[in-house]
């Protein structure tokens, strides 16, 4: 078998550095000029109410321009962008607003590249292999080559978050609540294994001029790494990755199954590294915010520093979907400013799709319309509260907490478009973190 080349560059310079990592890894090897270019970033989140750090959560902006450099040079002219962010499918507002201000605007003004916002495209239906189906835009589908550039991160659900995991991105809002399912032999891992199966020919870019620790949202720990990470073969890409961040490729859940579905070894054994020495660069990355569990309660350790008591926050996994995980960091951070320092009377929050209520609660909170109709009759449920829909509305939320007895600060919920501000504060004025990496000049 012959080994897959990876590119591992050092960030030094714009432009330079970008075409550094996609020679050497022959990434536009058979790219003829008519070919139609789909671009996919990772654009995860995006607010019109406040600055928010961006390091290591978007791809930057300096990467998309350099690589439409590099193809407008190669003679290729149909270049569309193209992202399905997380939020309200029916908001094109939000996505428009993140398109311009990340620069995408003026590369269409000036390089004549398109840009789409993949929810309000066509999609099509398509069967995976193990018989699961989900729906691709059909815009990614239908191009001659695509160029995936995710972001260098680590994520608290599948430990990283890098090309395959990316593709996500490509799939509509059904779809993707379905890879978050609770059968254990068709998990979230599962699904991502497969999400490259039905791509064009492809070049995986890694953007790691900046990367994440316990992603994917702004709430992670943001570091200037300075590399780039290209191959044609995006597993090879996502190993090499993941090993930059710490983790030995069997470590991860999907790149194991993707592995194993292809018969690939889950070292590096099949792939050459080009450029940087792995080992050299490599840096640990937390993939997730730790817990505590005792007889005073369950939650993440840093609100348990802070004394908490008699709060059952259940570890969240990897059945909770993206709409429901957006409003976990904003219910943690209410019950954190609820705390009054007297204990809570046994109160558990449960999430996802697979909890079941504790024996012996007081008050059980649901979070969304799966946890509802899983445990609306449950027996062990004393006092229910349920934040349904999918998802919850804010106001559902703050009735159910305060319910419970935790009465939570309602104004959080109302805007909770301005809660990223807040931990822009931590870069502020530091230079390594500039905002001009995702501008175009």
């Amino acid at each position: 078998m012959s080994l897959s080349k990876v590119s591992l560059v050092r960030y030094e310079e714009p432009y330079r550095s970008v075409k550094k990592a996609i020679l050497d890894c022959n990434g536009f090897q058979d790219l003829p000029a008519n070919a139609r270019v789909f671009i996919k970033p990772n654009v995860v989140y995006w607010t019109k109410a406040c600055e928010f750090p961006k390091w290591g959560v978007i791809t930057t902006s300096r990467v998309i321009e350099d690589v439409v450099l590099l193809l407008k040079e190669r003679g290729i002219a149909d270049i569309t962008i193209g992202e399905g962010m997380v939020g309200d499918p029916e908001d094109t507002e939000t996505p428009e607003h993140a398109f311009k201000s990340l620069g995408y605007h003026a590369l269409h003004q000036r390089y004549g590249v398109k840009y789409i916002n993949v929810m309000k495209r066509p999609f099509k239906k398509v069967k995976l292999d193990g018989g699961i189906t989900l729906n691709f835009n059909a815009d990614i589908l239908e191009s001659d080559f695509l160029i995936n550039i995710p972001v260098l991160k680590a994520h608290n659900q599948t430990v990283v978050s890098l090309g395959l995991k990316n593709l996500k991105g490509a799939i509509d809002n059904p779809s993707r609540k379905k890879c978050h399912n609770a059968n254990p032999d068709q998990d979230l891992h599962y699904h991502i294994a497969r999400l490259a199966d039905p791509m064009p020919p492809m070049l995986t870019i890694i953007d790691g001029i900046y990367s994440l620790e316990r992603g994917p949202g702004f709430d992670g720990k943001m570091r200037r790494s300075n590399l780039l990470i290209a191959s044609r073969d995006i597993l090879a890409a996502d190993k090499v990755g993941a090993k930059v961040l710490g983790y030995d490729p069997e470590m991860v859940p999907h790149l194991n199954k993707a592995q194993a579905k292809v018969r690939r070894p889950t070292d590096l054994s099949d792939l050459e590294v080009v450029g940087e020495n792995i080992d050299q660069v490599s840096s640990d990355h937390e993939y997730d915010f730790p817990y505590v569990s005792d007889n005073n309660g369950e939650m993440p350790r840093a609100l348990a520093k802070q004394g908490l008591k008699g709060i059952f926050y259940r570890k969240f996994d990897d059945t909770m979907c993206s709409y429901c995980s957006s409003l976990n960091g904003v219910i943690l951070t209410a019950i954190r400013q609820a705390w009054q320092g007297k204990p809570w009377n046994n109160i558990e929050i449960l999430t996802g799709k697979v909890m079941k209520p504790s024996p012996g609660m007081e008050a059980t909170v649901l979070v969304g319309q799966c946890m509802y109709a899983k445990n609306k009759d449950h027996p062990d449920i004393q006092q229910l509260f349920a934040a349904k829909g999918c998802p919850p509305e804010p106001q559902g939320i703050v009735d159910a907490l305060n319910g419970a007895g935790i009465s939570v600060d309602h104004s959080l919920f109302q805007h909770i478009e301005t809660l990223p501000g807040f931990y822009m504060e931590r870069y502020r004025d530091n230079p390594d973190f500039d905002e001009e990496f995702f501008q175009i000049k």
